[in-house]
């Protein structure tokens, strides 16, 4: 079993030195246009120089029609360049690999943040998102890719295509949201087509070291978990991925599916036939201990969200003291901007329940 501080060799491109990933995370820093802000590359450069070894972005939408929160990265206009290539280079100076997440909030974009009608799989009356043409969904799949050589041309070590959480990817991905009658609906094969058309043509068109990871989620959002290990088997027997990034909600907790209960959640990707790609799993992995758990349960690295907010140098700290307590919730907001929040991700994480002290 590999320790926390062994490093880690992928398929392509640089390795980790250490099991340690910055999960992709929500922080509404950017400014309104999808440019990176001050605040938002403190934030990021932070995290690479207290030690992990992936550092990776919020979701940065790859049209503009696909944004899902204000304060969102952008990665759809080479007006986004400039900020992109300063943090590639920064995180990069921290010996820490830098990596983009790709993403398209679909349904979940709001109409009053777009400016327009959102778009989906199929039709939805709940949001009121129209249907893509297909035509359109051919477009979605040329603007992720546009979006990953935008990433290399600024210098980022890879991306990660958000598959997971109920955006479009995960939206297509599920039979309760893609109605489609076209190759891109009906069987989870056609619904997988969008995301497998997007990695091979992010392998067709970036360079050959170019670091590619998918992130899913096994559940919710009208995932079952049968098509979820599917759909992780196939892209790990295809290896044109690098690694597979499972946001698991809660790494200690059974499937939800009453049929799949009596072993962990992560077990049903740990058994998977991985050949040359690597397994990550992100959710409420809070402490030194709950890493070293993952790794024993037969994962290849650890994403951190929480944690990470907490702890900026949450990898040193467990370098220098194998036994090192997190703080724990509520903290005041000043421990925030200590770890490196802008005023902006300070007042979002006050409305995470019993996050922030009052």
């Amino acid at each position: 079993m590999p320790s926390l501080f062994d490093p880690m060799s992928f398929k392509r491109g640089a390795p980790l030195k250490n099991r340690f990933g910055l999960a992709p995370l929500t922080n509404l820093q950017s400014h309104p246009d999808g440019r990176l802000s001050d605040d938002e590359h403190k934030w990021l450069t932070m995290r690479a120089q207290g030690g992990f070894a992936l550092t990776m972005t919020a979701a940065a939408h790859v049209q503009a029609v696909g944004q899902g929160f204000p304060g969102q990265l952008g990665i759809f206009s080479d007006d986004h360049l400039e900020g992109l290539s300063r943090l590639a280079r920064d995180i990069n100076h921290h010996d820490s690999l830098s990596v983009v997440q790709i993403h398209h909030a679909g349904m979940r974009s709001p109409e009053g943040l777009i400016g327009e009608t959102p778009v989906a799989p199929s039709a939805d009356a709940e949001t009121g998102a129209r249907a893509l043409s297909t035509a359109e969904v051919e477009q979605l799949i040329e603007d992720f890719i546009a979006a990953a050589e935008r990433a290399e041309k600024a210098g980022f070590d890879g991306v990660e295509i958000h598959g997971a959480h109920g955006y479009i990817i995960c939206q297509f991905l599920s039979a309760e949201t893609n109605h489609r009658e076209d190759q891109f609906g009906g069987s989870l094969e056609n619904r997988a087509r969008p995301l497998v058309e997007i990695i091979k043509g992010i392998r067709a068109r970036c360079s050959e070291d170019f670091n590619l990871g998918v992130r899913l989620s096994p559940e919710r959002f009208g995932i079952e978990l049968n098509d979820a290990t599917t759909l992780a088997q196939q892209l790990m027997s295809e290896g044109q991925i690098d690694y597979l990034d499972m946001s698991l909600w809660d790494v200690f907790k059974e499937p939800a599916e009453e049929a799949h209960q009596g072993r962990s959640l992560m077990s049903y990707f740990t058994e998977l036939d991985r050949g040359d790609v690597r397994l990550g799993v992100a959710g409420k992995i809070r402490t030194p201990q709950h890493a070293r758990h993952c790794l024993e349960a037969g994962v290849d690295f650890v994403l951190l969200g929480r944690a990470a907010i907490l702890h900026h140098d949450f990898p040193n700290q467990t370098a220098a003291n194998a036994n090192f307590i997190p703080a724990s919730n509520p903290v005041p907001a000043d421990h925030l901007r200590a770890e490196g929040l802008g005023e902006a991700f300070v007042k979002y994480m006050g409305t995470w329940k019993g996050f922030v002290a009052e």
